[in-house]
């Protein structure tokens, strides 16, 4: 049986809560989104993670945040050809979802702690 493949972009649901986990919910993206926060800017500083990241996996979700708007590129001013990232107005908003999983993982599993420092604000 072939395997079902979305076009980017697509919902499976116009559940917003669906929608939301289409565009976010892999295991990757919001560490992504909440080591861009904490200050990295560069491919190697987010490769670097805690948690390890593969660097194709990386620059996968990476070009799929850029092109859902939530982070932008920018051709790095130090190094040519090498790419800053930044969150967009839109990345930014997802302080307060960052925050409350944050807060909900202290609060409920034992033994977590916040290595990466992420601004509270929410």
């Amino acid at each position: 049986m072939k395997k079902r493949t979305a076009r980017p972009g697509a919902k499976r649901s116009p559940c917003p809560v669906a929608a939301t986990l289409d565009l976010i919910g892999d295991k990757w993206t919001l560490l992504i989104i909440r080591d861009l926060f904490a200050g990295s800017t560069r491919f190697r500083q987010l490769a670097a993670s805690p948690e390890r990241i593969a660097t194709n996996i990386l620059a996968s979700r990476l070009e799929r945040l850029t092109a859902a708007g939530l982070i932008a590129a920018k051709a790095s001013p130090d190094r040519a050809g090498s790419s800053e990232y930044h969150l967009t107005e839109r990345g930014r908003s997802l302080l307060p979802l960052l925050g409350a999983m944050r807060d909900w993982g202290l609060a409920h599993i034992s033994g977590t702690q916040a290595k990466v420092e992420i601004p509270r604000g929410s």
